[in-house]
């Protein structure tokens, strides 16, 4: 039987010319391994967010900054296509494929522009381009290193509902298209090249599976093909115990469980998407978490449980932070007893299309409190004020208020929930270090505990529940 991978390359990874011959590299000496290799690909690093901020600036009319977004966008590509590509064929091609989303980006920013209006449906129409131009700058790479390669656009794969921004595959028709589709290529010795991030629903209308999806793709591509191993290609080696740049004696995990991964990535850790350790771990596929500038340096292999992480002495494992938050109370002694507080609290939320980060609660239901990003404070405080008009003015809810410019720094570890005083010990760490915890959250399994610190002591913070993981290796 043929072994099978399917390797998945960030934004990092496909940043400039010097990036993506490395990451041509580690598919042409994988080869010597794998009978069959399926890639995906992300947007080059910041594409992304200039595509976004194009589509922003045009629903507010300012068309000389989309414009100038787009000549950003295109020189980005045309210079990595030139410094990248030897053969005057596969440049012309390339050139032509990236004028082509080019010319389709200014439209649609266009016609956002006489519209006024930027729906989900049309933004992922926009955030999708960026994706199609990186495919064809390593697919024409590996094609001119003697690699057969072949772009693919992975809305003929990944069939999705129509929830744009936020999609979800139909994996059952997923796995048949994929299965049609890419089998025929690798039957063939071809290596497919896909999108990430991006599906179509049934007629064939373009949507993306959320920011970070390409993660998600890669996971939803091995499991439709029913590969060995699936590699998710970063900028660090594997999932670390924290930031590098704030604690610089962090260290890589050699295995993370199912669910320590999902906290770290819900909490902050910008390694892997929340979603796509699902189909990965329910099919039994290796998942591994690389370095694409240090390949043969450590790695993180995620795992379904593993009983030396679930029993580690090390009892926390990582810690990770989430910026930009902000706490929301709402308080008043009339709330005691009183039924139903927290459901139309969460409620008046939702209409908002915010996610909450992080809930804390007392007993007595006196005061609740909860994180969100900053940028949605405004617009749920004055949903709250509404469902509580009627309490706010009887006094029963005293007020409902905004505390800006906080974080929330999570410790992470399955076997946090074997030993007691882990709180204990974090909490005073953090004392020590004159750092004060304004609210606290922590789920009955132990698997993570949070707290709510001010965005000053962020950093601070991370450093001082680190020492306890140094003092338990």
């Amino acid at each position: 039987m043929q072994r099978s991978i399917v390797m998945k390359f960030g934004g990092t990874s496909m940043g400039d010319a010097a990036a993506i011959r490395q990451a041509a590299v580690i598919v042409w000496e994988a080869l010597d391994e794998w009978q069959s290799i399926s890639i995906v690909v992300s947007a080059m690093s910041g594409v992304t967010d200039m595509l976004l901020e194009g589509a922003n600036t045009a629903t507010t009319g300012q068309a000389d900054r989309y414009c100038e977004l787009t000549e950003q966008i295109r020189q980005q590509h045309i210079t990595t296509a030139t410094e990248l590509l030897k053969t005057a064929k596969e440049r012309g091609h390339v050139r032509a494929h990236i004028e082509e989303r080019i010319n389709e980006f200014l439209s649609l920013c266009h016609a956002i522009h006489v519209l006024k209006e930027l729906t989900p449906r049309t933004l992922d129409a926009v955030l999708s381009l960026g994706e199609a131009m990186s495919v064809s700058l390593l697919a024409a790479h590996l094609q001119e290193i003697g690699c057969p390669a072949e772009g693919v656009h992975s809305g003929e794969l990944i069939r999705t509902d129509s929830v744009f921004q936020s999609a979800y595959p139909d994996f059952e028709t997923t796995r048949k298209l994929c299965q049609l589709r890419l089998g025929t290529l690798l039957q063939a010795g071809v290596v497919p090249v896909i999108t990430g991030f991006i599906g179509a629903t049934q007629d064939g209308t373009t949507t993306t599976l959320g920011r970070g999806g390409s993660d998600f793709s890669a996971a939803i591509i091995g499991a439709a093909l029913e590969a060995d191993e699936v590699w998710i290609w970063t900028d660090v080696d594997g999932v670390m115990s924290t930031d590098p740049r704030v604690v610089p004696t962090a260290r890589t995990l050699e295995t993370v469980s199912y669910r320590e991964i999902s906290e770290l990535a819900y909490f902050g850790a910008k390694v892997l998407h929340p979603k796509t350790i699902r189909p990965v771990i329910e099919r039994d596929i290796t998942l591994w978490i690389r370095n694409t500038f240090n390949p043969q340096g450590p790695a993180t292999q995620v795992v379904a449980n593993n009983d030396q992480t679930t029993h580690s002495n090390g009892n926390i494992r990582a810690v990770t932070v989430i910026k930009n938050q902000c706490l929301i109370t709402i308080e008043g002694r009339g709330m005691i007893g009183v039924q139903g507080i927290a459901g139309r609290a969460f409620n008046a939320v939702a209409r908002t299309g915010t996610s909450v980060s992080l809930i804390s609660q007392a007993s007595s239901e006196q005061s609740i409190c909860f994180t969100l990003p900053v940028s949605a404070v405004d617009d749920v405080i004055n949903s709250a004020k509404n469902e509580f008009r009627v309490e706010l003015e009887r006094r029963d809810v005293d007020r409902i208020w905004a505390l800006d410019n906080v974080v929330i720094v999570t410790a992470v570890g399955v076997g946090m929930r074997h030993t007691p005083g882990i709180a204990g010990r974090i909490f005073s760490a953090l004392g020590e270090s004159g750092i004060n915890v304004i609210a606290i959250a922590q789920g009955s399994s132990e698997v993570s505990v949070s707290m709510v610190v001010g965005a000053a002591d962020a950093d601070e913070s991370v450093r001082a529940i680190h020492r306890l993981i140094e003092k338990h290796p």
